[in-house]
C-alpha cells in the first residue's frame, strides 16, 4: 500500500512526527518534492533533529529512505544531513538517490539571494535556499539531473558552457556579480558525483519491484497546499507542487497506487514567509502563542526565523484537504491551545459585505477579514493522554468542530511532539 503524507495548510503542520510514527510499520519513506528549504522537526529516543533533505522515516533501520526525482538535491547537504545523524549515534541508514533527480548548485542560491535583495520590501519571504531558481533551470531544461554525471564527460562540459553564459548575463548585468566559471562549475560537479555514487538508484524501477512485493511505502510531503503553485496563495507560494498526486510524479510510481492521504492539519495556526493570512493575530495575542507553540516556540526549522501566527481557519483548511485529496487527517498541536479560556475558530471570509465559506483566489483573499466562532477552552494540560476518551469534554468538542468543517475524518489527534504523543481516533462523521 502507498500512503502519501501532506499538509492542508502553509507547511509547519508536523508532517515529520506523523511520518516518522508511521514509518514504523512502514518499508520505504521516499521525499517527493521540494528542497532543504523548509525542516521536519523530530523528537525521539535519539533526540531532536530537524530533517531537511531525507526523509522522516531514517530512524528506523528496517526502511529504506529515498531521495525522488521531484526534490532538489543538495548534494553536500544531503551528505552534512547523514553525518549529523550518525554524529548522534543514529544507526547509517539506507539512502537511495534517484538518477533523475536534479542537482541544486550553489549558483542557485546566489541567484534566490541576489533576487530577494533586489525585490527588497516586495520579496517573495524566500529562505535563499535557491529552490526557485533551481525548479526554474528544471523546467527551462538548463538543470543538471544526476545521470549526467554519469554519462559522456564532452557531454556535461558542453551543457556547463551554455549554462554558464546563460547565468553570467544574469549574474554580471543584474546583480553585479562575479561571471561563473565553467572549469569550475565542472569541477564541482565531479566532485559531487563522487559523493552520490554510492546512493544513485534507478529509483522508478527500484519501487516497481517493491510494490509487487506487496511493500508499505510512505510518500512524505514538503510544505502544505496553500503553497502549492498551482492552488496555493500564488505568486507567494513554493516551487514545485505540495499535493500528494504530485507524490506519484516525483517518485515514480503510477497514480493509482496512493490508498490512503493522511493530511496534517494543525490546531491552530502557523505559516513562514509572505502571503495572504486571514487568521493572522499579531501583537502579545500572537507572542503568547508563538512562544508556546511547536516544540520549543513558533520558529522556522530552516531559518530560526518568528513564524507568523493564527487562530484555526476552517475556510482554509477544508480547502487544503480538498485539494489534497485527503482521506484522514492528522490533527497537531493540540495540547499548545490548553491555557486558552475560549478559542476562536475561523468558520468564513467576509468579502465586499458576504460572508464566503469557499477558499478563493489570492486577489481577493488580500481583502477577506475572518469570521470567528469562539469555543470554550479546556484550561489543562492534555500531554499525556492516550485515550481519546478521557480528553476534557471541551477538547474534544474542538476536534468533533473541525472535523465537521473539513468534512474529513480526524483518526490521529497529536498531543506532544514525541513519537509516542499520539491519540488514535475513530471518526466522528
Amino acid at each position: 500500500m502507498v500512503r502519501a503524507i501532506v499538509g492542508a495548510n502553509w507547511g509547519d503542520e508536523g508532517k515529520g512526527k506523523i511520518t516518522d510514527m508511521l514509518a514504523e510499520e512502514s518499508d520505504i519513506i521516499i521525499r517527493f518534492q521540494g528542497g532543504s528549504n523548509a525542516g521536519h522537526t523530530i523528537i525521539n529516543n535519539y533526540g531532536k533533529f530537524a530533517l531537511h533533505l531525507l526523509p522522516s522515516g531514517v530512524f528506523y533501520g528496517h526502511t529504506t529512505s529515498i531521495i525522488g526525482n521531484g526534490v532538489a538535491l543538495n548534494i553536500p547537504y544531503l551528505l552534512e544531513e547523514i553525518k549529523a545523524l550518525e554524529e548522534k549515534g543514529v544507526p547509517t541508514p539506507k539512502i537511495l538517490v534517484s538518477d533523475r533527480a536534479q542537482i541544486l548548485m550553489p549558483y542557485h542560491m546566489l541567484l534566490d539571494a541576489c533576487e530577494e535583495a533586489r525585490l527588497a520590501g516586495k520579496s517573495f519571504g524566500s529562505t535563499k535556499s535557491g529552490i526557485a531558481p533551481f525548479y526554474s533551470d528544471k523546467y527551462a531544461k538548463i538543470g543538471f539531473q544526476v545521470s549526467e554525471l554519469f554519462g559522456c564527460p564532452d557531454a556535461l562540459k558542453e551543457k556547463v558552457e551554455n549554462v554558464c553564459t546563460l547565468k553570467n548575463v544574469m549574474l554580471t548585468n543584474l546583480y553585479h556579480q562575479p561571471a561563473l566559471k565553467p572549469e569550475e562549475i565542472y569541477g564541482m560537479l565531479m566532485e559531487y558525483k563522487e559523493m552520490v555514487a554510492p546512493y544513485v538508484c534507478d529509483v522508478s524501477s527500484y519501487l516497481h519491484q517493491a510494490l509487487q512485493e506487496g511493500k508499505n511505502i510512505l510518500l512524505e510531503g514538503q510544505l502544505g497546499s496553500l503553497k502549492d503553485p498551482d492552488h496555493g496563495i500564488y505568486p507567494m507560494v513554493t516551487s514545485s507542487s505540495t499535493l500528494a498526486a504530485y507524490g506519484a510524479i516525483g517518485a515514480g510510481i503510477p497514480p493509482y497506487e496512493i490508498k490512503n492521504i493522511t493530511t496534517v492539519v494543525k490546531a491552530y495556526s502557523s505559516a513562514v514567509g509572505a502571503g495572504a493570512f486571514v487568521s493572522e493575530i499579531f501583537g502579545g495575542e500572537a507572542q503568547e502563542l508563538r512562544d508556546r507553540g511547536g516544540d520549543g516556540g513558533e520558529y522556522g526549522a530552516t531559518t530560526g526565523r518568528p513564524r507568523r501566527v493564527g487562530w484555526f481557519d476552517a475556510v482554509a483548511s477544508r480547502y487544503g484537504c480538498r485539494v489534497q485529496g485527503a482521506t484522514e487527517v492528522a490533527l497537531t498541536v493540540l495540547d499548545v491551545l490548553g491555557y486558552l479560556d475560549e478559542i476562536p475558530v475561523c468558520v468564513g471570509y467576509e468579502f465586499d459585505g458576504k460572508i464566503m465559506k469557499d477558499f478563493p483566489v489570492t486577489s481577493m483573499l488580500e481583502y477577506c477579514k475572518p469570521v470567528y466562532k469562539k469555543l470554550p477552552g479546556w484550561k489543562c494540560d492534555i500531554r499525556g493522554i492516550r485515550n481519546y476518551e478521557e480528553l476534557p469534554e471541551n477538547c474534544k468538542s474542538y476536534i468533533d468542530e473541525i472535523e465537521r468543517e473539513l468534512g474529513v475524518p480526524v483518526t490521529m489527534v497529536s498531543n506532544g511532539p514525541g513519537r509516542s504523543e499520539i491519540i488514535k481516533r475513530g471518526p466522528l462523521i
